[in-house]
């Protein structure tokens, strides 16, 4: 693969959307080919469970359902979107990963991480994101900038310990693997995270010239 992958992380209310916007022009006025995509979703069959994944229900959905769910769909994205564009030689930036299902049905769910380590073996083998940049907030910012947005989808409606167990394991991976991630502090204005945003680019690009 020639391209570079890179993910965009954080919990809710971290301004992913925003920074997404200037990763993309970012790349793209640096003379990049980019594909802009997301978790769960990115082809027909996958955004179909994202539907599935984020309408609110009155039925239970288990942990272990979703996850599986979750899988299904980034089977689909890999083959149909996401390699082929890599092998293109495109830079694809993806607005979540399998580090969101760490944290989300990991961390928030409390399902064991050696279940996620074995369906991520299965559908990407030793496939991992080049970079990947985690917008950072207390759990009490995200909650509050979430407010001002409109209805919540099924996670939105979770408790604030959920979003704290879902921090904490993103915290965690980052400082296991350092050299993947790099962490933004999205708690400050809107400004300095997208100055932070495009340092943290500039690095990438020099280091895949």
């Amino acid at each position: 693969m020639s391209g570079v992958f890179i993910t965009l992380e954080g919990g809710e209310g971290v301004g992913k959307s925003t920074q997404l916007t200037v990763v993309r022009e970012h790349l793209m006025q640096s003379g990049r080919d980019v594909l802009v995509t997301r978790e769960p979703g990115g082809t027909p069959f996958a955004e179909a469970i994202r539907d599935l994944l984020l309408a609110p229900r009155e039925e239970a959905v288990s942990g272990q359902a979703e996850l599986l769910l979750m899988f299904a769909a980034r089977a689909a994205h890999l083959e149909q979107r996401i390699r082929p564009a890599l092998a293109r030689g495109q830079w694809v930036v993806c607005d979540r990963f399998t580090d969101a299902t760490y944290a989300y049905q990991g961390g928030g769910r409390g399902l064991p991480q050696e279940e996620i380590a074995v369906l991520e073996r299965l559908v990407q083998g030793d496939f991992r994101p080049h970079a990947t940049i985690l917008l950072d907030a207390p759990v009490e910012i995200g909650l509050a900038r979430m407010q001002e947005r409109g209805a919540p989808d099924r996670f939105e409606r979770e408790q604030a310990a959920f979003f704290e167990r879902v921090r904490g394991v993103y915290l965690a991976r980052a400082a296991a693997e350092p050299e993947r991630f790099i962490v933004i502090d999205a708690s400050r204005p809107v400004e300095e995270v997208s100055a932070a945003v495009r340092g943290a680019l500039d690095a990438l690009l020099e280091r895949h010239a």
